[in-house]
């Protein structure tokens, strides 16, 4: 089976209203569409551009207010979804339940259904700067194509919730990512390339550019999107399909093939996900899968 995929290099910059956030969102959408993607990435924390508009009083806007945008958020992606046909992993969005904040990844569905995977390990700056709280629950979900995970960002640098994931039949790993300078973009880049051998998974990954300047800690990004493949053969050697221009507004595509994952899980040159010693190391497998 194939599916073909787009990873979103979203570029942050000021905007004036909600409407033009949708405006922006939407082109990327087309783009994605006019390439006959099935699944869109976007990156983590790319609607904090939301905060930029301001108040009616000319204030600026923090963390605090940006789960204020939820419903219209989950409305506008919800219908791009539905219009397109296309699963929509809608990066993250802030949202608050029981008075606690949660950076939340959003899968939108065609038949408008939306799953939800919580960020699982959570940096100093989303604790000590925004009070950010992390989510307790790994949930993989089923989709036409397969079997998916997402995991936000910090949380492809912990190896063992990717095994996790794959123990639960995960074959493609969707990180939406928000990094601010070339050593936190490193460590995630590296890491997924560490997942992908580790897993024999595909990896997406993308993350935001451009400059929030009235946003807190979202003043710089350095960003580059990228499809991330196992390294051996059948797969490209340093085990990149396709990836952006670094710090550059655009879309990558391309297609991911499962049966070449299946392949070199029985024969290829290592077989690191059969030869796990799970007698040493047990795989945790209790996660809740969603879109049966």
């Amino acid at each position: 089976m194939k599916l073909r995929v787009s990873a979103v290099q979203y570029h942050l910059h000021t905007i004036q209203s909600f409407e033009d956030f949708a405006k922006q969102c939407e082109h990327y959408i087309k783009t994605a569409e006019e390439f006959g993607a099935e699944f869109v990435l976007f990156p983590e924390f790319f609607t904090t551009q939301l905060l930029s508009i301001g108040s009616e009083q000319g204030t600026k806007l923090t963390i605090n207010q940006l789960p204020g945008f939820t419903e219209q958020y989950r409305q506008l992606f919800s219908s791009f979804a539905i219009q397109t046909g296309m699963h929509i992993i809608g990066g993250t969005h802030v949202i608050r339940r029981d008075d606690r904040l949660y950076n939340v990844a959003h899968l939108f569905y065609p038949d408008g259904r939306i799953g939800e995977q919580a960020k699982l390990h959570i940096t100093p700056t989303e604790v000590n700067e925004w009070n950010m709280s992390p989510g307790n629950e790994l949930n993989v979900f089923d989709t036409d194509k397969g079997r998916i995970a997402i995991l936000t960002c910090y949380d492809i640098e912990f190896p063992e919730i990717v095994r996790m994931a794959k123990a639960q039949g995960a074959d493609v790993i969707f990180c939406p990512s928000c990094t601010d300078d070339r050593h936190g973009f490193h460590r995630v880049r590296y890491t997924s390339h560490a997942r992908t051998i580790e897993n024999q998974v595909y990896v997406v990954l993308t993350g935001t550019v451009g400059s929030l300047p009235t946003v807190d800690f979202m003043r710089a990004n350095f960003g580059q999107a990228a499809i991330i493949t196992p390294n051996d053969i059948p797969f490209p050697p340093q085990g990149i399909q396709v990836e952006g221009e670094l710090n550059n507004d655009m879309i990558v595509t391309a297609d991911l093939d499962l049966n070449l994952l299946y392949e070199v899980r029985e024969r290829g040159s290592v077989t690191t996900w059969r030869d796990r010693r799970t007698d040493l190391y047990t795989d945790w497998n209790s996660s809740k899968i969603q879109g049966e």
